[in-house]
């Protein structure tokens, strides 16, 4: 009898414990939701499927890494992938976060945009001023078919000038499907990953268009696929689009798409 006393005790002790983390993170998804409604919704656990023309729009994105830039010209081959492949956080490269995951991140400091010109008071003078901050994972479905950072950013009141934006999501497949392409359309620089493996470096500054950029030849494998993309954007808006092809341009669909 005591025994039973003692965990029925400690069970609702526990409950008492959790009550409070859970309602806090209930308060904070609402939040989240709201900022960005119109553009995202929250993603939940299970798996959904591309749309119907192929693009995903279920995805981990982190607030976004400060890297000031006044202008879009900067972004070479060379500048975007020294820029992108600097180490920010232990395992950006691999790690596969779950929603509200927290990174601490040592990136360059910049001062807030002001709202009133929606530009960055960036000054030269601030180049090179290092600072340590910590950003978060959020688990989001697009509303619309290409991904908008620079309303992600907005909404979560975060840098939207002078960024890097890390985006994962899990590609599921019941059989490997070959020889297809990851198509990629973007505004602005970037770098994709597909199971570790670059397969697209995005350089230069344009209105985003589908199709862009086009990989070589990929294999989806049976099981979990894990395609990892990184946006860079100096001034201006930053979205990107992705979704797999076939060498006649048609959308590759049977698949599903999960945040893990």
């Amino acid at each position: 009898m005591k025994n039973t006393l003692r965990i029925l005790f400690l069970a609702l002790a526990l409950l008492a414990l959790c009550a409070p983390a859970q309602a806090q993170k209930k308060l904070k998804n609402t939040e989240v939701a709201n900022a960005l409604k119109g553009y995202f919704t929250l993603a939940d656990d299970g798996s959904v499927s591309p749309d119907n023309e192929g693009f995903i729009r279920r995805w981990m994105l982190l607030d976004p890494i400060s890297k000031p830039n006044s202008t879009n010209q900067v972004f070479t081959i060379k500048y975007t992938r020294d820029a992108i492949l600097e180490e920010y956080f232990p395992g950006q490269f691999t790690m596969m976060p779950k929603d509200g995951d927290r990174v601490r991140v040592t990136m360059e400091y910049q001062p807030p945009v002001d709202v009133s010109t929606s530009y960055s008071t960036y000054n030269p003078n601030d180049a090179g001023k290092m600072i340590k901050a910590n950003l978060y994972w959020h688990a989001l479905d697009s509303d619309h078919f290409f991904v908008k950072l620079f309303r992600f950013a907005a909404g979560l009141d975060r840098d939207r000038y002078g960024a890097i934006f890390w985006s994962v999501t899990v590609i599921n497949c019941d059989e490997d499907i070959e020889n297809v392409r990851l198509s990629v359309g973007a505004n602005c620089g970037g770098m994709w990953w597909l199971n570790g493996e670059e397969v697209l470096l995005l350089a230069g500054d344009r209105h985003m268009g589908v199709d862009s950029f086009v990989s070589k030849h990929v294999t989806l494998k049976k099981g979990k696929n894990v395609l990892r993309g990184a946006t860079i954007n100096g001034i201006g808006m930053s979205e990107f689009c992705a979704r797999f092809v076939d060498d006649n341009g048609k959308p590759v669909t049977n698949f599903t798409v999960s945040c893990n």
